[in-house]
């Protein structure tokens, strides 16, 4: 029989549904938040991006300080930003429970990692569609998630490249081999239509944007897009 510690971690990490605020109303953010509450949605995903390492310019920590006192939702930071450490304190006095960076904008990811522990929230990397699993392998073990980008990041709306899911099985099994107890997450063109392999591939956490807040029925859409 698993131990209590493995049962909570699983329990944990099953199918999370993540919007995006990115393709929300930025006019009316309270009314977006009530909406992603309302539709039983675990998290809320804060795409941040710096028009350096994305040419986009979304939003910063005062964004995400008014979204914090917005909803009692973990907020899933995903920093799409050159030199994102420069930015952890703000972030962190925002409100933010999860600070995601891209291993491809950081350097010194092992000391920035322990920097996101030290401030109290979770530490995650992201990954583009081009960079393989074995870049961060040396890092697993210390970190609480993983993105993996299934589009180019920087704009939503994109179809998902279906390939990426196959750096979702490899994650998969480096986790049960022992790499480490890390949430495996995706972003990009997640749909009624994906959602089901992307489950299958072992995904735990999915980013949903415009297949949400441009849904008739929000609800019903993130309801299709449970595990069957």
């Amino acid at each position: 029989m698993p131990s209590q510690s493995i049962i909570l971690f699983m329990t944990d990490r099953k199918s999370i549904i993540a919007p995006s605020v990115l393709a929300a109303d930025f006019s009316d953010i309270g009314k977006a938040l009530k909406l992603v509450e309302s539709a039983g949605a675990e998290w809320v995903h804060l795409d941040v991006m710096d028009g350096c390492f994305v040419p986009p310019i979304t939003f910063g920590a005062q964004m995400a300080a008014a979204i914090r006192s917005g909803t009692d939702l973990p907020l899933d930071t995903h920093l799409m930003t050159a030199n994102p450490g420069k930015h952890l304190e703000a972030f962190m006095k925002a409100g933010v429970d999860r600070f995601t960076f891209h291993i491809e904008a950081e350097i010194h990811a092992h000391r920035l990692i322990g920097e996101i522990h030290k401030s109290g929230a979770k530490a995650g990397i992201a990954i583009v569609p081009s960079t393989p699993v074995s870049l961060i392998s040396e890092l697993l073990g210390y970190i609480d998630q993983v993105l993996v980008m299934t589009v180019n990041p920087g704009w939503g709306g994109q179809s998902m490249i279906m390939s990426t899911l196959n750096k979702v099985r490899t994650l998969n099994e480096m986790r049960k081999a022992g790499a480490g107890e890390y949430k495996i997450c995706i972003d990009g063109g997640f749909t009624g239509y994906t959602a089901q392999e992307t489950w299958d591939a072992g995904v735990d956490a999915a980013v949903m944007g415009s297949a949400f807040f441009n849904a008739k029925n929000p609800a019903d859409a993130l309801r299709e897009c449970r595990p069957r």
